[in-house]
C-alpha cells in the first residue's frame, strides 16, 4: 500500500458499541473515587442497594456476591454424527484488588467435554464480544456455543416464540470453550469498595481479563492445556492487548488468537477533520455493499472487482485526497466519477461531499431512493428510513434485526437449561450512564500527543515474545464496522520479522460484522477456526 500515509491522530471514534471519553481508573479503587467514610460509599453495582453500609454488612446481606458461584449441567450434542458428552458450568469468579479485597464478580459459562481423559492436555478457548461494554451473548448463543438461537439472515427475525436449536457449528469437538461477560454486563458487576467503571478502560478491562483466565486455569487445572483467544470487535483490541498481558506479566503463553472482525488501530476507522486514511480503506466495502443492493453494475467476479477497488482506494483516490485544496476540478471530477462507479453513489453526492463520504453518510445515502438505510454490522442487512431527508443514518438495521431473539433465548437458556440467575436481571450491555471508557494506556511510546487507541505494537510483542504464536483473522465483506480492508492495511504495518509474518493469516466471508448470522458462512467459519486449532497444535508439538 505504498501510496497510503499513515495517518495517525487523537480520535472521536465510530465502532460497533464504542464509548468515548476518559476516567483514570484502575481495578484497585482510586483515591478519588474511595468512599471518605462510611456513610457516604456509592451505592453498589448489580442492582444491590448499600448507601450508608459498610463492606461487612454488604457482604452480610448479600453474601452470593462475595463468593464463586457455580451450576453444573450435564448435556450432549451430535455434531457430524458423533455425540459429544459435555458439562456446562455457569459460575462466577471472584476478582481481587491489589490489597487482596474482593473487587469483581466475573460471570461466565464454560463447557467441557466429559468423555476426554486428562483434562490438562486438552485445548481451552477463551470467548467474548466486544463494544466496550457488550456482553458475551452473541459469541455464544450466535457462533460457538452447543446451543444457538434460530434467526432470520439478511432480514429481521420475527418476534417470540424463538427457537433454540442444537450448534452443529460449535467448536467443542476440538476445544473446551469459556464465554465471559465484561465487568457491567451479563451477570458481571463489581463488589466490595469497587465500582464497575473502575473496570472500565483499556488496561483496566485487560486486567481483570487476565486476572479471570489464571484464576479458571489455576481451579480447573488447566494451566498445561493448549490456550486460545477468540475475540470478535473490540474483543479483537482486547486480543491483542491481553494476549501481551498474559504472556509478558503472567508467564501464560498462549497457542493462538482468533480476531473476529478486527480492528487495532482505532483511528482507521475514525472519520474526523483533516484525516482520510478511514475513507481510503471504506472503499472496498462500500463496493461490496454497492453490488450486493445492485445500485450499480458490477462484474460476476466479485472479488475481482474488490481488488480493483482496492487499487483504486490505494492510488487514485488516497493520491487526490492527499492533495487536499490543492487537488484541480478535472482530477477531482475523475475521481468522483471512478468513486461513483465503486460505490454506487452518485457523482454529484460525491463531489458535494468533497470526495469524502463517511459511513453514516453512506448508510442513508445507499438506498435512499427506496426509503432504506443500510446495515452497519452487516450491509446485507436494511431497514425502512425514519426521516428520508437524513444525511446520516440513525441506527443500524442489523442490530435492531436481532437483538431481541438473542436476548430472549439467553434469559431463556440460561435459567432453564443452566439452571443460573433466578431473580438476576442480565444485561446485554453495561449502563455506562455518566462514565466513559478510559482509552489511555500505560508505558505507551510517543511524545506526550494524546493519539488514537491502539494495540498493534501489543500484537507484534506477543508474536515476537512467542514466536510459535498463531494469529487467524476472520473478516466480512459486508462489515461496515470494521471493514475488511482496514484490517489488511493494518496487518501489512505490524512490522512484524519476515520469519513471522506468516503466523498471522486472513480469511474471508460473504457475511458481515458477526459472520455466523449467515448458515454459509457460519459453516465456513468453524471451518476455518477448526483447522486453525489443529493445525497450530499439530506445527506447535
Amino acid at each position: 500500500m505504498k501510496k497510503i500515509l499513515s495517518l495517525r491522530a487523537a480520535a472521536v471514534l465510530l465502532c460497533v458499541f464504542f464509548v468515548f471519553g476518559y476516567t483514570k481508573l484502575t481495578v484497585a479503587q482510586t483515591a478519588e473515587n474511595s468512599p471518605k467514610a462510611e456513610n457516604e460509599s456509592p451505592c453498589c453495582n448489580g442492582g444491590y442497594p448499600c448507601t450508608g453500609t459498610s463492606l461487612q454488612k454488604r457482604a452480610a446481606e448479600n453474601p452470593q456476591d462475595f463468593k464463586e458461584q457455580s451450576s453444573v449441567t450435564e448435556h450432549s450434542i451430535r455434531v457430524n454424527g458423533q455425540t459429544i458428552p459435555y458439562k456446562a458450568t455457569a459460575g462466577t469468579i471472584i476478582l481481587k484488588d491489589a490489597q487482596s479485597e474482593p473487587a469483581g464478580s466475573m460471570f461466565y459459562v464454560a463447557y467441557t467435554r466429559s468423555d476426554v481423559q486428562g483434562l490438562s492436555q486438552r485445548p481451552v478457548a477463551f470467548f467474548y464480544n466486544g463494544g466496550p461494554g457488550s456482553a458475551t451473548v452473541w459469541l455464544h448463543m450466535g457462533a460457538y456455543g452447543p446451543k444457538r438461537v434460530a434467526t432470520v439472515d439478511a432480514a429481521p427475525t420475527p418476534p417470540a416464540p424463538y427457537k433454540l436449536v442444537d450448534n452443529e457449528d460449535t467448536l467443542l469437538p476440538v476445544t473446551d470453550e469459556v464465554f465471559i461477560d465484561a465487568m457491567g454486563t451479563g451477570f458481571s458487576h463489581a463488589i466490595g469498595k469497587a465500582q464497575n467503571k473502575d473496570f472500565w478502560g483499556i488496561d483496566q478491562d485487560v486486567a481483570a481479563f487476565a486476572q479471570f483466565i489464571q484464576t479458571y486455569i489455576t481451579e480447573n487445572n488447566r494451566w498445561n492445556s493448549p490456550k486460545f483467544l477468540i475475540g470478535e470487535s473490540y474483543g479483537t483490541f482486547r486480543s491483542a492487548a491481553l494476549g501481551n498481558y498474559l504472556q509478558s506479566r503472567d508467564g501464560i503463553d498462549l497457542n493462538g488468537i482468533v480476531l473476529m472482525s478486527s480492528v487495532l488501530d482505532l483511528g482507521t476507522i475514525s472519520f474526523y477533520p483533516g484525516e482520510d486514511l478511514a475513507y481510503i480503506l471504506y472503499v472496498p466495502s462500500y463496493a461490496a455493499t454497492a453490488c450486493y443492493y445492485k445500485v450499480m453494475s458490477c462484474p460476476s467476479d466479485l472479488n475481482g472487482f474488490l481488488e480493483q477497488a482496492r487499487q483504486f482506494a490505494e492510488t487514485d483516490y488516497a493520491d487526490a485526497l492527499l492533495k487536499g485544496s490543492r487537488l484541480s476540478d478535472a482530477d477531482r471530477d475523475s475521481v468522483a466519477k471512478k468513486l461513483s462507479q465503486f460505490t454506487g453513489l452518485s457523482e454529484d453526492y460525491i463531489l458535494k461531499a468533497d470526495l469524502r463520504v463517511n459511513l453514516r453518510q453512506f448508510m442513508e445515502e445507499l438506498q435512499r431512493s427506496k426509503g432504506m438505510t443500510t446495515g452497519r454490522l452487516d450491509s446485507r442487512f436494511s431497514g425502512y428510513s425514519t426521516d428520508p431527508l437524513a444525511e446520516f443514518a440513525s441506527g443500524d438495521p442489523q442490530s435492531a434485526a436481532l437483538s431481541g431473539a438473542y436476548t430472549a433465548a439467553f434469559n431463556q437458556y440460561i435459567r432453564e437449561d443452566l439452571k443460573f440467575g433466578q431473580n438476576m436481571t442480565y444485561h446485554m450491555s453495561a449502563d455506562f450512564g455518566t462514565a466513559t471508557w478510559d482509552w489511555k494506556r500505560v508505558g505507551q511510546r510517543g511524545f506526550g500527543f494524546p493519539g488514537a487507541p491502539n494495540v498493534e505494537e501489543d500484537l507484534v510483542n506477543a508474536l515476537v515474545s512467542n514466536p510459535n504464536l498463531r494469529v487467524q483473522v476472520e473478516n466480512g465483506i459486508y462489515d461496515l464496522a470494521t471493514p475488511f480492508f482496514e484490517t489488511e492495511y493494518t496487518m501489512d504495518h505490524l512490522n512484524l520479522p519476515v520469519a513471522l509474518r506468516s503466523h498471522v493469516q486472513l480469511k474471508y466471508y460473504d457475511a458481515g460484522h458477526m459472520m455466523y448470522v449467515s448458515p454459509a458462512a457460519h459453516a465456513k467459519l468453524t471451518a476455518n477456526v477448526t483447522a486453525f486449532i489443529e493445525e497450530t497444535l499439530k506445527e506447535q508439538h
